[in-house]
């Protein structure tokens, strides 16, 4: 997979994409991420890439012109060798970012992730040019740089041999709608903590029922919110 990112401010993700899973999966050659500075799609001497917005108010708004010279360098350039490609604006307006939304993305052979700043974007990037707009979460942040860092990192975990077992993203929290069971390891006894006897009885049918169990129990207790959406699902 390929993932472009468009910011400007490509210092923040050296030190991420640098490290662990993400690393390895540049090093395999299964994923490469390749930063593009907004910047260098400006043609005024201040490499200006805001203005103040129509209408009136406060901050400043990304400009249309250098966003739209950027995207359409990347998908000249990268997008012809690649039979997928989908561009995508990081934006609190956007839609929820899920483990199917991530897998969804993760089967695209080609992603473009427009990081916004300041007040945002102008709308006619929303409008035009990017194909979907995602959000991490119903909050604001300064910029779309971590969510793009967020986004890589949980879509990398769906692409094949990225995540060493091919079950460990099967039985991840979210990925049914369930948060997912404790989990446990060695020692047995930690300062009088026993881990659950039924997951060292050996016996594989009560360990899963268990897990189902625990599974529901944990979701209703800290995310009663996802008991809804599962029972609204189930009843389409």
């Amino acid at each position: 997979m390929q993932i472009d990112v468009i910011t400007i401010f490509p210092g923040m993700f050296p030190a991420i994409l640098g490290t662990s899973i993400l690393k390895r999966a540049q090093e395999s050659g299964r994923l490469r991420v390749t930063m593009h500075d907004l910047r260098n799609y400006t043609h005024d001497k201040h490499r200006s890439v805001d203005d103040r917005p129509y209408g009136g108010g406060p901050g400043m708004v990304m400009r249309v012109e250098p966003i739209f010279e950027a995207v359409e360098d990347i998908r000249r350039r990268s997008c012809a060798s690649h039979t997928r490609c989908s561009t995508l604006l990081m934006s609190p307006q956007g839609e929820p970012l899920s483990s199917p939304v991530a897998e969804q993305l993760a089967a695209i052979e080609h992603l473009i992730l427009i990081c916004g700043h300041y007040e945002g974007v102008d709308e006619r990037v929303r409008d035009a040019l990017a194909d979907r707009s995602i959000s991490i979460g119903d909050y604001v942040l300064t910029g779309g740089e971590l969510p793009a860092l967020v986004l890589i990192d949980c879509v990398a975990r769906f692409i094949p041999g990225i995540i060493g077992h091919p079950q460990a993203t099967d039985e991840e929290s979210f990925k049914h709608g369930w948060l997912e069971y404790p989990q446990y390891t060695r020692p047995a006894v930690f300062r009088t903590m026993a881990v659950p006897e039924i997951l060292v009885s050996g016996d594989h049918e009560r360990v899963a029922e268990w897990r189902k169990l625990q599974s529901v129990a944990k979701t209703v207790a800290s995310r009663p919110d996802l008991i809804h959406k599962n029972i609204k699902l189930s009843g389409e």
